[in-house]
């Protein structure tokens, strides 16, 4: 096999990396995209030259107007999307934002057309299943002290249908 042959067949997936933020009731955080027709997470794709976590900073900041602690990876979800390609997303703790964080909130008017907090309860009801699988395995590995691997939003091994 030739080297031209070995990179046609080498993955060359985008990345995109997002935060799970919480409010004092342990409810999770999502916005209001102007451009989707249901709820996402504070984020958006890695630039060339940018770890994962570098892109889930700025991304925040862009959309947010804050710069609150991004921790510890949570969930890595291999997501291809027939659209474009093969997908990495990755998914960090956003930790617990402090009330001076959310007063500080300015969304990217733009992109965003609001963002609320909500119980686990009700992602279902306001995302699309992948998203929603992804979110819930975030919040168990964040109360686990784990982090998660998924394709396609769930566990390998599972039998869920794909959304």
């Amino acid at each position: 096999m030739s080297e031209n042959e070995h990179e046609a067949k080498m993955a060359h997936p985008r990345m995109a990396a997002g935060a799970l933020f919480f409010d004092d009731a342990d409810r999770v955080l999502l916005v209001e995209p102007s451009y989707k027709d249901y709820r996402d997470i504070p984020g958006g794709y890695v630039e060339q030259g940018e770890s994962p976590r570098q892109a889930c900073v700025r991304e925040v900041h862009e959309e947010l107007g804050i710069k609150p602690h991004i921790g510890r990876l949570l969930v890595v979800d291999w997501a291809p999307n027939p659209g474009e390609g093969d997908k990495i997303l990755y998914l960090f703790d956003g930790g617990r934002l402090s009330t001076d964080h959310r007063h500080q909130i300015t969304l990217q008017a733009d992109e965003l057309c609001g963002y609320d907090f909500h119980d686990a309860e009700e992602l279902s009801g306001l995302s699309i299943p992948r998203l929603v699988r992804r979110i819930t395995a975030g919040i168990q590995a964040r109360a686990n002290g784990l982090t998660a691997y998924l394709e396609h939003g769930e566990r390998p091994g599972t039998d869920l249908p794909r959304a």
